[in-house]
């Protein structure tokens, strides 16, 4: 416990620990988690340019919020939301821009959708919908956004909450058959 493996050795199951601890295995269970994914638009890599996933990600909004004061939040998804939401309560002002007409659009429809905006617009969140951000402006850290239509964006701050990506790597260097995830059959073993 408390070791990050490093290596698989399938042929004579047994992980590998990165301090060089070694442990047999009958069955293996993969549970590597996921990293949050940045949208690689330019600018992406500016300082002030962060995901949204853990407590770090949450002690680096903290930090911020005592020196800057427009954020954007890139993601109309639940954890956008709650990243914009988080944001207004620490005193900043906080634009959701998401891609899609609907906010939550893998879960609500228009209707709902509408209804969920018009109650956060009344707590204080702005948003743009239908919206594609081209880059993420400022010299060494980000100052605004420009998007597809022309128009533009203040922020000093900008968090990106668009999605997480398996983390496969471990998997991968197994050997192991990777796709959108490790691919495995209805008893949920890899296939390969």
């Amino acid at each position: 416990m408390g070791k990050r493996i490093k290596e698989i050795q399938r042929g004579y199951k047994k992980v590998i620990a990165e301090d060089g601890t070694e442990a047999e295995y009958d069955n293996l269970i993969i549970a590597t988690g996921s990293n949050p994914f940045i949208i690689p638009i330019p600018g992406h890599d500016k300082e002030g340019v962060m995901a949204f996933r853990d407590i770090d990600d949450c002690d680096t909004m903290f930090e911020a919020a005592k020196t800057y004061k427009k954020a954007a939040v890139i993601g109309g998804g639940l954890l956008g939301l709650e990243a914009a939401k988080g944001l207004l309560n620490l005193g900043m002002e906080a634009t959701v821009i998401h891609d899609q007409a609907t906010l939550m659009n893998m879960q609500l429809d228009s209707t709902a959708g509408e209804m969920l905006r018009a109650d956060l617009e009344g707590q204080g969140m702005e948003f743009k919908v239908s919206t594609l951000t081209t880059e993420i402006i400022g010299q060494d850290r980000v100052t605004g956004l420009t998007f597809k239509d022309g128009t533009s964006l203040e922020c000093d701050l900008l968090i990106m909450a668009v999605g997480i990506r398996p983390n496969m790597a471990l998997a991968k260097e197994a050997g192991l058959f990777c796709n959108r995830g490790v691919v495995v059959n209805d008893f949920m073993q890899t296939v390969s």
